[in-house]
C-alpha cells in the first residue's frame, strides 16, 4: 500500500486510505486461499491496479478512478530445471538499452516502466539470458534486473565483505518492499557492511577478474531471492561464483524472508488475514 500511495501521486489519481485497502485485502485472499495449490513452490500473486475511468480519451489528470486488485496461483518466477526451487539466472548487460532515467518514473509503480521493457526481455532470451541488467550512464551503472532491485555481495577494497544495492536518490529504482527487507535484515544481523551506492559496470569486472566478488541477486515481490550466476556483457560471460560458492547469503535470505511470508517464524511484517 505505501509503494501504491507513493506512485499514486506523480500519476495524479486520487489518494486512498491504506488501512482500509489493506482490510478489504484481507477479506480477498480469505476468498482466494483455497485456489492455491498446498506447495512450498506456489504462491497467491496480489496485484493491486489502479486507473482511471474517466469516460473521455485525452491526456489530463483523471477526475474518475478505480483501485482493484487481481489475484492469482503462481509457481516459480523463472523457468526451472528440475525440482530445485533455488535456481540462478543469467543476465544480458547491453548499454544500448535504458529502464529509467534521472528525472522520469523509474522509481514509481507504473505500467509505463514495465511494458517496453518486454520486448528487450524477449532479445535477453534469444541470448541465452534470463533476464536483462539495465545500466545507466556513461560509467554504465548497474541499477536493476529485470523487474528486481540488484544487489553485489562482494569483499570491497579494504578487505570488508560489504552488500551494495543501488541508491534511491536518483530516482532510478524502484523501492522495492523486498529490497528494504533484505537490507533491514542484513543491518540487523550485523555481520557484514551494508551500503546503498551505485556499482559501475568496470568496478565489477575489476572485483570480478580479483575473485572478490562472492554472490549477486536480485530481489522483488514475485521472486523473492533470484541469484545470479552470469552476466553476459560486450559479448563475453562474466562468471559470477554465487551458486559455486554456496550461495550462503543468498539462501539465508531465501529462507528467512519465505519463512516470515508463511508463518513458520512471527514476526512484525507478518499480517494475518485473521486479525
Amino acid at each position: 500500500a505505501v509503494v501504491s500511495t507513493q506512485s499514486t501521486g506523480i500519476l495524479t489519481l486520487p489518494e486512498f486510505d491504506g488501512d482500509e485497502f489493506l482490510s478489504l485485502l484481507k477479506q480477498l485472499v480469505k476468498l482466494d486461499a483455497e485456489w492455491v495449490p498446498y506447495s512450498q513452490a506456489a504462491s497467491l500473486y496480489i496485484r493491486p491496479t489502479f486507473i482511471s475511468t474517466d469516460p473521455v480519451i485525452g491526456v489530463k489528470h483523471p477526475t474518475k478512478a478505480r483501485l482493484f486488485v487481481i489475484t492469482g496461483p503462481v509457481g516459480p518466477y523463472y523457468e526451472q530445471k528440475g525440482t530445485e526451487l533455488f535456481q540462478s539466472v543469467k543476465l544480458m548487460a547491453d548499454p544500448q538499452y535504458v529502464r529509467a532515467w534521472e528525472g522520469g518514473i523509474g522509481a514509481y509503480k507504473a505500467g509505463g516502466n514495465y511494458a517496453p521493457t518486454i520486448n528487450i526481455q524477449k532479445e535477453a532470451l534469444k541470448r541465452g539470458c534470463q533476464q536483462v541488467l539495465w545500466l545507466y550512464g556513461e560509467d554504465r551503472q548497474m541499477t536493476e534486473a529485470g523487474t528486481m532491485n540488484f544487489f553485489v555481495y562482494w569483499v570491497n577494497k579494504d578487505g570488508e565483505k560489504e552488500l551494495i544495492t543501488a541508491p534511491l536518490e536518483s530516482g532510478l529504482i524502484l523501492p522495492g518492499v523486498t529490497r528494504q527487507s533484505v537490507l533491514d535484515m542484513t543491518r540487523e544481523w550485523d555481520d557484514l557492511k551494508v551500503t546503498e551506492r551505485m556499482v559501475t559496470m568496470s568496478e565489477f569486472i575489476e572485483a570480478a577478474n580479483s575473485n572478490r566478488i562472492i554472490e549477486v541477486f536480485g530481489c522483488g515481490t514475485a521472486c523473492m531471492v533470484a541469484p545470479i550466476d552470469s552476466i553476459l556483457f560486450e559479448g563475453q560471460d562474466i562468471n559470477v561464483p554465487t551458486m559455486t560458492s554456496g550461495a550462503h547469503l543468498s539462501k539465508r535470505l531465501f529462507e528467512s524472508l519465505t519463512a516470515i511470508q508463511t508463518g513458520k517464524v512471527s514476526h512484525p511484517w507478518s499480517v494475518s488475514i485473521y486479525s
